[in-house]
């Protein structure tokens, strides 16, 4: 009764801790990044018309293409600083500015050479071009970042296990990683316990079922009304499960969700050696 009872008292203090530890700065990261990418297109978007500005009284003394280079290294500038919008916007803004100053006539969104109307599209096509490389190139630098958090937070779990961390340091350090991982409301970790309130569960292939159903978490997100279960096991040995309750608009990836399955190993591998079977 009282180790019950003291487990109880434990899974309490744990799933407190964890639901404190959901990222309380996650909107002021959010607004950070909505204002740096109206910086981006409101720079995009008057770049152009400065620097063709400048350009102006030296017009007549150079080749128009060279303007045409000087913009595109402006619009790469903006596309790798900002986002796609912005580098959009800086595409059309330097063709626009460039037809209006730097082709005749000038002052006029009309061109009559042809050769000024190839450059003109060049650098709307190029601009744009460059922009979805800068995306791309952004892309996959975050896909390393986030693929590297990942193995630290294995990596400082099972260092925790093999160190002799205690059982409850260890579930609230991995409850807290998969809150942060998952977008989760809240996780409470439950000794023993499987299948009770019939909740969604994930598989340890990273799938996740509902009533025994594969569920598409990609276009559905995380099932959010009974929420869902990670079992937690040991050679075969039921040790507990984390019950998880995800935001509404969380749709992690499934090699997310393989890095949760493998945090809850490291749990389960922490549980067998603080009780060892037979003892």
């Amino acid at each position: 009764m009282t180790a019950s009872g003291g487990r109880h008292f434990e899974d309490e203090a744990i799933a407190g801790t964890a639901e404190s530890a959901a990222p309380s700065d996650a909107a002021m990261v959010s607004s950070q990044q909505r204002s740096r990418d109206l910086l981006a297109v409101a720079i995009g978007l008057l770049a152009p018309l400065a620097l063709t500005a400048v350009l102006v009284p030296f017009r007549s003394s150079f080749a128009n293409t060279d303007a045409a280079l000087a913009l595109i290294l402006l619009i790469v500038a903006v596309a790798a600083a900002g986002n796609r919008l912005a580098g959009y916007v800086a595409s059309v803004s330097a063709a626009a500015w460039f037809a209006f100053f730097l082709t005749r006539p000038y002052e006029e969104f009309s061109i009559t050479r042809a050769a000024d109307i190839e450059t003109t599209v060049l650098v709307l096509v190029i601009g744009i071009a460059v922009t979805e490389i800068a995306v791309w190139g952004r892309r996959q630098q975050a896909v390393a970042g986030r693929r590297a958090g990942y193995l630290d937070g294995i990596n400082d779990a099972a260092r925790a296990v093999a160190a002799g961390g205690s059982p409850p340091t260890i579930i609230d350090q991995v409850s807290a990683s998969l809150i942060r991982l998952l977008s989760l409301r809240s996780c409470q970790f439950q000794y023993g316990v499987a299948g009770i309130g019939r909740p969604a569960r994930l598989q340890s292939d990273g799938e996740v079922l509902v009533n025994g159903r594969p569920y598409d978490v990609a276009n559905g997100g995380l099932p959010a009304d009974a929420g869902v279960e990670l079992l937690v096991e040991s050679g075969g040995r039921l040790q507990g499960r984390f019950l998880m309750q995800p935001d509404q608009n969380a749709r992690p990836t499934r090699e997310q969700l393989l890095v949760a399955v493998a945090l809850a190993d490291q749990v389960g591998a922490a549980l067998a050696s603080s009780h060892p079977a037979g003892t």
